[in-house]
């Protein structure tokens, strides 16, 4: 079929009751999936950045160096490996973990694999930004380490944090668009299963659109939040 033949009049009809019958649920299935794999990410991620830059030979608490060197040789090769290859590499532990490969609970689990090594450097990133001579002044005043974490170092590096889950947000966003391809659900499963399968290009196009509104008010909700939150700006 060629491209002007799947905008003819009955094909736009049969797509457009795809886009009224499935694409508010779609997209919620996007949202549920996105929200709970960033959760999941940041809760594996976050301490993980905290390691890294605390565990480093120069941070607040070195740790062995081979300890070291073994997290960022494991961050480092989980996200270099492709989303959609990586979801077919761990449907073993998916179908282990919540009984099936297919469906949008299904891709939760790589959503979170793929994601929690992106947000650990990060959180590692927003953590070096930290002022040293700030870090520097509580260990003088005998803050421990993790003192020196949770007071100091998270509370100061609070508006890059936001901006970076904010990044992460939306490029799990991206994955879960993928993942129809490979049994995921959402936009991303009608985009490809009703749109590109079956010739109803409108349907993919509309699904594109939607995720990119999706996208853009995240970004503008946590580029927002990031500046309220600087303290620099107040001043």
């Amino acid at each position: 079929m060629n491209f002007a033949s799947a905008f003819t009049p009955a094909r736009l009809e049969e797509a457009l009751e795809v886009i009224q019958t499935k694409f508010l649920f779609a997209a919620w299935e996007t949202l549920y999936a996105t929200i709970l794999a960033t959760l999941f990410a940041i809760i594996i991620g976050l301490p993980l950045g905290m390691v890294l830059v605390a565990g480093d030979a120069k941070g607040i608490r070195p740790l062995p160096p081979l300890l070291m060197k073994l997290l960022n040789v494991i961050i480092n090769l989980l996200r270099s490996v492709p989303f959609i290859i990586l979801m077919v590499m761990v449907i073993p532990l998916t179908r282990l973990i919540v009984g099936t490969s297919v469906g949008t609970v299904a891709s939760i689990v790589p959503l979170v694999i793929a994601a929690f090594p992106f947000v650990a450097r990060l959180v590692e990133g927003s953590l070096r930004e930290v002022n040293p001579n700030i870090i520097e002044t509580a260990q003088s005043m005998g803050a421990t380490p993790l003192q020196i974490l949770l007071r100091v170092m998270l509370p100061e590096s609070v508006p890059s944090l936001i901006s970076n889950f904010t990044l992460a947000i939306t490029t799990i966003m991206g994955y879960t668009a993928m993942s129809g391809a490979v049994g995921g659900g959402g936009l991303g499963m009608i985009a490809i299963t009703y749109g590109y399968n079956r010739y109803r290009y409108a349907v993919l196009y509309a699904a594109v659109i939607v995720l990119v509104i999706i996208v853009q008010v995240i970004q503008s909700f946590g580029t927002w939040l990031a500046k309220k939150s600087d303290k620099r700006l107040k001043k």
